[in-house]
C-alpha cells in the first residue's frame, strides 16, 4: 500500500444514515497475523461508508489504553506516547478480537486489536503481550505490561481504520483521556478513506470561574445543584495529569486531602479557572498555592519545589502552576491536594475520579451554610 493510499482524509460530510459495521472474526489470513498495516477485508463490502455512534457508547464500553498515563509526545499527530510508570498494565480500548500479538523491529512486542466498530487500535513497546491472535477482549482488559525504550516507560498507541492511521484526538480528548461522544462516518473514496464528524458532541462552556458568575444562587436559595458533567472539558484539569494516589482523603489520621505523585519537578496544573490568592510558603505545606473558584469553591496545592503563579493573578484549568516537590512536611516529591466548600474540606474524589483522572459523573448539592453532598449518575 503506497503511502498517498494510507494517507486519511479529514473532510465533513453531512449525516448520511450509513448501517454500522461487525467485522471482528477469530481466524486471520497469515499476512493480517504479521502485518500492522493492512486493509480489513470486508469493512466496506456491503456500502462505500459506514458510521459510529460513540455517543451511545456506555462507560464500560471504552477506556483509555493507560487509565494513569499522560500523553507527551505525538509523531505527525497519527501515534501517542502515552508515558507512565513501570509495570503499568496496558488496556484493551474497546470490545474486539486480537489479530496481531508478536515482536517487531520498529514497535517492539505489539498488539493489533480489531473491534466490532470497524476500527483497530495498535500498543506497542509492550514488555510483555498478555493476549494471542484470535483472543476476544473487553473495553478496560489488560491485553499487556507497558514497556518504552530506553529509560523511557511507555506505550506507543495509535487508531487505524482500512490499515491507515487517523488523529487519535479526533475520538479522544487525550488531556482527559475522554472519549468523545459524538458519531462518526468513514466513507471509502477510491483509495482514500474519510473521516467526518456528522453529529458532533455538544460541550458545555459552563465554568468555575469566579468572575464569570454574575448572581450569587445562595443569595435566593439555601441550595444549589451542580451537575460536573456541564463544566466544559477546557474548565477542568486534573492537577497533576498522570499522578497514581499514595495517600487518600481521610486516612492517616483525618489527612486533609489527597496526595498524588508522579516524579520531581512534573508540572501541577490548576484544576479549575479561578484566581490566586495564596502563593508562598505556609506551615507544613511548604510552597503552597489556593485559588478561589466559583460558588465558594478553593483548591489547594501543597508541597511545591517552586511555585509559578502570584496572588491575584486569574488561571484557567490546565495552566502549569508550580512543580512538584517536597517542601515542608513531606517525605517524598508528591502533589498534596485539598478542595473547599464555604471554608470546609470535603474529599476531593466528590469532584474527580482519581483512577480515570476525570470529573465525577455526578450532580452536587451545596449548601449555603458550607455542605456539600454528591448523586452519582446511574451508567
Amino acid at each position: 500500500m503506497t503511502h498517498t493510499m494510507r494517507t486519511i482524509l479529514l473532510t465533513l460530510l453531512f449525516a448520511i444514515p450509513f448501517e454500522q459495521v461487525m467485522v471482528a472474526k477469530d481466524e486471520f489470513t497469515p499476512a493480517e497475523r504479521q502485518q500492522i498495516s493492512i486493509e480489513t477485508p470486508g469493512l466496506f463490502s456491503r456500502s462505500n461508508a459506514f458510521q459510529v455512534d460513540f455517543g451511545t457508547l456506555s462507560d464500560a464500553g471504552y477506556s483509555f489504553p493507560l487509565p494513569v498515563g499522560k500523553v507527551e509526545a505525538t509523531d505527525g499527530g497519527t501515534d501517542l506516547e502515552i508515558v507512565t510508570s513501570s509495570g503499568d498494565a496496558v488496556k484493551a480500548m474497546f470490545d474486539g478480537t486480537v489479530r496481531l500479538s508478536r515482536s517487531l523491529a520498529a514497535y517492539g512486542n505489539v498488539i493489533v486489536v480489531r473491534h466490532d466498530n470497524g476500527l483497530e487500535t495498535v500498543y506497542g513497546r509492550n514488555a510483555q503481550n498478555l493476549v494471542k491472535v484470535g483472543q476476544k477482549v473487553k473495553a478496560g482488559q489488560t491485553i499487556a505490561i507497558v514497556g518504552g525504550h530506553g529509560k523511557r516507560v511507555c506505550c506507543l498507541f495509535s487508531i487505524m481504520v482500512n490499515g491507515a492511521k487517523i488523529n487519535p484526538e479526533t475520538l479522544i480528548d487525550t488531556r482527559s483521556h475522554r472519549l468523545r461522544k459524538q458519531m462518526v462516518v468513514f466513507r471509502k473514496a477510491g483509495a482514500h478513506v474519510s473521516l467526518a464528524v456528522s453529529r458532533k458532541e455538544t460541550v458545555p462552556e459552563f465554568s468555575l470561574d469566579p468572575s464569570s458568575v454574575e448572581d450569587d444562587p445562595f443569595l435566593t436559595s439555601a441550595t444549589f445543584k451542580l451537575d460536573l458533567e456541564q463544566i466544559g472539558s477546557t474548565h477542568w484539569a486534573y492537577p497533576l495529569p498522570g499522578a497514581h494516589v499514595i495517600s487518600d482523603y481521610g486516612g492517616r489520621r483525618g489527612h486533609s486531602g489527597v496526595d498524588i505523585k508522579t516524579r520531581p519537578n512534573d508540572e501541577i496544573v490548576a484544576a479549575f479557572d479561578g484566581i490566586v490568592t495564596r502563593s508562598c510558603r505556609y506551615a507544613g505545606y511548604g510552597n503552597c498555592i489556593v485559588i478561589r473558584h466559583a460558588y465558594g469553591f478553593e483548591t489547594l496545592y501543597g508541597h511545591q519545589s517552586k511555585n509559578l503563579v502570584r496572588v491575584g493573578q486569574k488561571v484557567k484549568a490546565g495552566e502549569v502552576i508550580g512543580l512538584t516537590g517536597r517542601t515542608g512536611r513531606a517525605t517524598t516529591e508528591h502533589l498534596h491536594f485539598e478542595t473547599l466548600f464555604k471554608g470546609r474540606r470535603f474529599n476531593p474524589a466528590i469532584l474527580f475520579n482519581h483512577a480515570k483522572r476525570s470529573l465525577q459523573a455526578a450532580t452536587l448539592t451545596l449548601r449555603r451554610g458550607g455542605g456539600i453532598s454528591s448523586k452519582k449518575k446511574a451508567g
